[in-house]
């Protein structure tokens, strides 16, 4: 029985960690873009 929470607990954890992975990529993208859009506005 604690195995099989311990394997639920992991499953968890590790499907949190990439959900946030996405999420941190797709922020470091609205990011990137903003900076680019302010260089542009600067030319």
């Amino acid at each position: 029985m604690r195995r099989l929470m311990a394997l639920m607990l992991v499953a968890v954890f590790s499907l949190s960690l990439l959900s946030g992975c996405n999420t941190m990529r797709g922020a470091g993208e609205d990011i990137e873009e903003g900076g680019e859009a302010i260089q542009r506005s600067t030319y």
